[in-house]
Formats: structure tokens, C-alpha cells, sequence
């Protein structure tokens, strides 16, 4: 199995820009791809991304594959050239989940199906395991779990979801950092607190707040 991370550098996190400088989206969308590749120690990772990472920035050095092309039309060329591989099973691993651990990853490599869709809330999608991309494609944006399913069924494939929570939690709102404050562990948590974000409760809701630095 390969495991290939879509990963966006440039004006990475835009819709956090109310609450983070872009040096501080930047340094958090670095910190959870770290996350994400620290869960993924072990397996073989390919990273899809728009400019060259250094090794200073992630630490396992996986392999970094650079594409000027769009989310979609970037994975749909990597399916196509992992189709008639030995072991060409494909497993897309969003960049911004955080809370996600190796454990999650072995759980959706072992079940049966086909294709096997960890969804994301709203909607999205953001784990999908394809056991043999041959004339497979991807659909994000919108109501990618739904075009998913359709893509999958079309197809022939058999099909399971895998829900998890830490697996659907990925971080693109302000109200998503409330859970990888409270639930997190890692660098991107971490980050957020040296940044002075804190979990408080106001009018009996969990929201976020910033000391002054």
C-alpha cells in the first residue's frame, strides 16, 4: 500500500485568517502535516504538494512529489500511475487531521471493502482507502463523501465507512481548534498553546480565547 498526503503550502488554512496571521496558518499547517506523519511512521508516504519541502521541516523525509495541478487532477494522475502495480492499494490521507494515530490507519487497511471512506464532518472526506485504483477517480470539494460513494458503487466496488472522530476531525474553522486543543497532543497543539490559545467556557460553550502575548 502506498499512502500519498495532499499537502498545500501556499496561503495554506485561509479560512482561519481571523483568528492567525499567515505566518502563524503556515506554521500550523507545517505542525499537522508533522502530526499526520508521525502517524504514519512506518508505512510508504508520498506527498503531493505544490513546492519542495525541506528536510528540516518534516522530519521522516517521506517522498515529496511536486504538482502544479489542482487537488483533483493531481490524485486522479497519481491513481492512474499506481494502477497495475505490484500492492497498488492507495490510501489518501488529508494533511489537516491531527488527531489521527497509526492505530486508525491499520483499522482501515484491514477491512474488506474495496473502498473504504472515512468521512469528514459537513461532508468531506478525509481518509480514503481504494484496494485497486484501476478506473478509479476522486472528487473532492463539496460533498465529497457522497461522490465518493457514487464514484465507488459506479465502479463495482464494494464499499465500508469508517467513522471515527479523531479521523473526522480536520482543522478549517476557527470552532475546529476548540477540538485539537481539547483532544490533541502533538505539534499543532502544542503550537497553539505556545501561541496563548486556550480552551475556556463562556455562556456554558467551549469556545477558544488568546492571551496577550
Amino acid at each position: 500500500m502506498k499512502i500519498v498526503v495532499p499537502f498545500k503550502r501556499k496561503n495554506a488554512k485561509s479560512r482561519l485568517a481571523g483568528i492567525l496571521t499567515q505566518e502563524e496558518r503556515d506554521a500550523l499547517a507545517m505542525n499537522m502535516l508533522c502530526d499526520v506523519m508521525d502517524a504514519l511512521h512506518g508505512f510508504e508516504i508520498d506527498v503531493l504538494t505544490t513546492s519542495m519541502l525541506s528536510n528540516s521541516e518534516v522530519d521522516l523525509s517521506p517522498h515529496i512529489l511536486l504538482s502544479d495541478s489542482g487537488l483533483n487532477e493531481a490524485l486522479n494522475e497519481y491513481l492512474n500511475s499506481r494502477a497495475g502495480h505490484d500492492n497498488d492499494s492507495v490510501m489518501i490521507v488529508m494533511a489537516d487531521l491531527p488527531l489521527i494515530s497509526s492505530k486508525h490507519i491499520k483499522e482501515i487497511e484491514e477491512l474488506d471493502a474495496d473502498v473504504v471512506i472515512a468521512p469528514g464532518r459537513g461532508g468531506g472526506t478525509n481518509i480514503l482507502y481504494i484496494r485497486d485504483p484501476s478506473g478509479f477517480y476522486v472528487d473532492y470539494y463539496g460533498a465529497s463523501f457522497i461522490d465518493h460513494l457514487r464514484i465507488a458503487r459506479e465502479n463495482g466496488s464494494s464499499v465500508e465507512v469508517y467513522d471515527s472522530f479523531a479521523v473526522s476531525t480536520d482543522i478549517d474553522e476557527p470552532d475546529d481548534l476548540v477540538e485539537l486543543l481539547i483532544h490533541g497532543n502533538g505539534r499543532a497543539s502544542r503550537m497553539l498553546a505556545d501561541s496563548g490559545f486556550k480552551v475556556v467556557v463562556r455562556d456554558g460553550r467551549v469556545v477558544i480565547d488568546r492571551n496577550k502575548m
